[in-house]
Formats: structure tokens, sequence, C-alpha cells
């Protein structure tokens, strides 16, 4: 008897807390016609250098209304340093530069970093007869 009336109350409770008073939801009230963004203000600056790992790069960025400018750079594997500076230009858009700055470095080859090992050679297994009085 005590097993059903923990069942009905363990049920009564999974329904009350099922009812959306409980979750705090509603239904928006209002008009979200009349939004007007304002014009945001941001400037901005990072940057990361650590050289045991090769890592080199950053971004500034400011912006203020509709005139947005900035810069961003890394460092290329091949050694160079790219460095994109940019601007958007209301109808124009987005209006890059890019430049480089030294010069890209390549190894002598891609064969010279790995030692040179013989091919492994491929021989076909060896028949085995096995004599009936023998176990195997």
């Amino acid at each position: 008897m005590n097993a059903k009336i923990l069942i009905v109350l363990g049920l009564a409770a999974v329904a009350a807390a099922d009812s959306d008073e409980f979750r705090g939801y509603s239904v928006p009230q209002g008009s979200f016609e009349s939004y007007e963004p304002s014009d945001g203000k941001y400037d901005f600056n990072w940057a990361v250098n650590h050289p045991e790992s090769g890592n080199d790069f950053g971004h500034q960025a400011t912006h203020d209304g509709d005139n947005t400018q900035g810069s961003y750079y890394v460092q290329l594997p091949d050694g160079r340093r790219q460095t994109v500076t940019y601007y958007v230009d209301g109808d124009n858009g987005y209006i890059a530069d890019v430049k480089y700055d030294g010069e890209a470095r390549y190894p002598d080859s891609y064969e010279s970093s790995f030692e040179t090992v013989e091919a492994p050679r491929y021989t076909p297994p060896q028949r085995r007869y096995f004599d009936s009085n023998e176990s195997k």
C-alpha cells in the first residue's frame, strides 16, 4: 500500500514540475518593430608570440558607427609574415591590403630529411608437409 502511495505522489510531483508555470517561460510581450540598433563602438587588440612553437599572430580593430578598420598578421610556415590591413567602406564593403615581409624559405628537398631504408622484400611462404604419423 505504501508503494502505491509513493508512486502516486511521485507521478504528481513529475506532473507539477512539467507545468509551464514552474519553467518561467512566457510569450514575449510588446512589439519589437520599434527596435533601433545603436551605433556600437569597440576597440580591441590581442597578440600571441610563442617562439618555441613558432606561433606569432595578432589582430587589432576599431569600430565607431559606420567606420571599421583594423589589421591582423600571422607568421607563415615558409618564414614570411603576412599582414592584412583592412577597412569597411559602407557601399564598397570590405577592402583589404595584403603585404608579405621576409623571404619564403623552403627545405632543399623533402626526401633529404629521411633516412634511406631498403624496402622489405617479399618472399612467399615455405610449404610444409606433415606426416600423418607426426603430431601437429
